[in-house]
């Protein structure tokens, strides 16, 4: 693997906002649930536009050394895997540890806590230099999966209507970028309800829009519209609509014997998706 390389903060580039708001928003589970018991769900995702099944994703949540973790293993429309995402609790549930692995070129990018600090890190494929910077999170960082916990901390106040703020990080840019969350009721079927996000700065008018659906009786995330952190066969990241499965709760062993298989499983590089 290539060594890490630390960067100075580049200026703003605005291709790197159509990348900002990506599927990891997509790894949402209850944060109420027992970790005893392992959660497991499926998400399908589709071009905006319709079409055939792009990948499927398949999601468990459970205790790994005492630390809440979520496993995300990434299939190609034939079953075959092709990338993997971990996600580790921290202190703060809206900022934990993730890495992502795309077998098919190499792609890698997270966060991870290196002795009592924070660091970014992103690696275009394989033969690339890994290019790393130091951070330090706030109450107001979001980070991946930390969404779903800032969405549920603040619940109450966005059904009411107010707009939440916060700095979303965003690896393969090196830097966190402040965004806007409001409610969105338009096309929201019964018993739904939508939230969207943007870029917070007078560009956010050029940025496409995340749009994530939950059910308000038990708060699941149903649906994602948005860039999506999968990229197309060209390295590019795209639009996507990923429709997500009821969750299930499979038998403790057999659960968490799936989630660790996962963990484990080789990826297969020739995905063409």
């Amino acid at each position: 693997m290539a060594a890490d390389m630390r960067i100075a903060p580049c200026q703003w580039d605005r291709s790197l906002a159509l990348i900002v708001f990506r599927t990891v928003l997509l790894l949402f589970l209850s944060a109420g649930s027992s970790l005893e018991a392992v959660e497991h769900h499926e998400g399908l995702a589709y071009r905006l536009e319709g079409g055939p099944l792009l990948y499927s994703e398949h999601h468990w949540r459970l205790d790994i050394d005492g630390i809440a973790t979520r496993i995300v293993l990434y299939r190609c429309p034939d079953g075959r895997p092709f990338a993997r995402k971990q996600v580790r609790e921290t202190t703060a549930a809206t900022s934990p540890d993730f890495e992502l692995l795309d077998a098919r070129d190499g792609y890698r990018e997270g966060v991870r806590s290196m002795a009592g600090r924070r660091e970014m890190f992103w690696q275009a494929d394989a033969d690339a230099q890994a290019m790393v910077r130091d951070f330090v999170p706030d109450a107001g960082t979001v980070i991946d999966a930390g969404f779903d916990a800032y969405v549920r901390q603040h619940w109450e106040g966005l059904l009411a209507g107010e707009r939440g703020q916060a700095r979303f990080l965003l690896p393969s840019a090196l830097r966190l970028f402040p965004v806007r969350l409001w409610r969105h009721d338009d096309g929201m079927d019964a018993g739904e309800v939508g939230f969207r996000m943007r870029l917070d700065a007078w560009y956010g008018f050029a940025v496409p829009q995340t749009l994530v659906v939950y059910r308000v009786s038990d708060r699941r995330l149903l649906r994602f519209e948005g860039t999506g952190s999968i990229r197309d066969p060209r390295g590019r990241h795209r639009p996507v609509r990923i429709v997500f499965a009821p969750q299930s709760a499979p038998a403790p062993e057999s659960g968490r014997r799936q989630a660790l298989d996962a963990l484990q499983l080789p990826l297969d590089g020739r995905c063409p998706t």
